[in-house]
């Protein structure tokens, strides 16, 4: 039988270190084909969408053949075609035609609560393209469903855009972002939009090192990560570089949002009082580049 990475049941940025556990038993195989195995998943959000697509690329980094076993769910089968995860799945991945996506296109409602299909960002010019979207669908979704006045629309829309741009400029690697609002009834009694944003760049840790690390005593991916988030560090030297992440940090907090960025093997998250969650972790799965997860609740 062909290793496998299963996900839980419910796939978003609190469960997917569970997906990442079998990382670590990696080095002792010597590539081939390794399922990513969706059978029994039966919710799917932003990040985990985006973090299987990031998943299959690193496996085929390191030279395995990733295969896709699709969900049993039809709703969740549906939920991925209209993301247009399929589409970049088949990129990546062989399938396991055991199940079948299902024929014909999910309708596409221009009063949808997709903000933004998953979109690879390789270059500058895809974050105009994605900012120009999301600025569309924003006025809706955020004025009618969230509450938020036009300023906190353009402050969404600046954050969205300094956190994809540090892929371009840092990342060394494609990059996803997506986008969807959805409803926390039991957690928060409201709606929430989230965002997904994922490289397999250089990381931060490797991209603050040269300017950093010799400064700081037990430099790690946990230390990257609090200068970048707390202390607006940059590789550049120029006035302003590097505010990007505290800048986001600073905007979700003030409207009492939850911010989660994995780089490395460490994860720091900014916390809101509807969620229970740790503030850090270390030791984690290594994995390379940068996942970031912003969520936004209803005023």
């Amino acid at each position: 039988m062909m290793p496998r990475f299963i996900p839980p049941s419910s796939l978003d940025e609190s469960t997917f270190e569970r997906l990442m556990q079998p990382i670590r038993g990696l080095q002792q195989k010597d590539g081939g084909e390794i399922a990513i195995d969706l059978e029994h998943l039966r919710f799917i959000d932003p990040y985990g969408m985006v973090g299987l697509l990031a998943l299959a690329r690193f496996l085929r980094q390191q030279a395995f053949e990733p295969v896709l076993v699709l969900p049993r769910s039809d709703e969740v089968m549906k939920y991925l075609d209209r993301m247009d995860f399929s589409r970049h799945a088949q990129q990546l991945c062989a399938f396991d035609l055991t199940t079948l996506w299902p024929e014909g296109q999910y309708s596409r409602s221009p009063q949808s609560d997709v903000l933004l299909e998953i979109t690879p960002i390789a270059r500058s010019e895809d974050i105009h393209y994605i900012v120009d979207r999301v600025r569309e669908r924003a006025q809706a979704i955020l004025t009618l469903n969230l509450h938020y006045e036009q300023a906190a629309i353009d402050g969404f829309v600046v954050a969205l855009s300094e956190v994809c741009q540090n892929i371009p400029e840092h990342s060394q690697d494609v990059g996803y972002v997506a986008i969807q609002k959805y409803y926390y009834g039991r957690r928060l009694g409201k709606s929430v939009v989230k965002i997904a944003v994922m490289d397999l760049g250089i990381g931060f840790q490797a991209s603050l090192a040269p300017k950093y690390a010799a400064q700081v005593t037990g430099w790690s991916d946990l230390t990257a990560l609090r200068l970048a988030m707390f202390e607006g560090a940059s590789r550049y030297d120029d006035p302003g570089r590097g505010q990007g992440l505290s800048a986001v940090r600073r905007f979700v907090e003030r409207w009492h949002g939850k911010l989660t960025i994995r780089s490395g093997s460490a994860r720091i998250s900014i916390i809101p009082p509807w969620e229970k969650a740790p503030s850090q972790q270390a030791n984690l799965a290594p994995f390379p580049g940068t996942q970031v997860s912003i969520v936004l609740p209803e005023l």
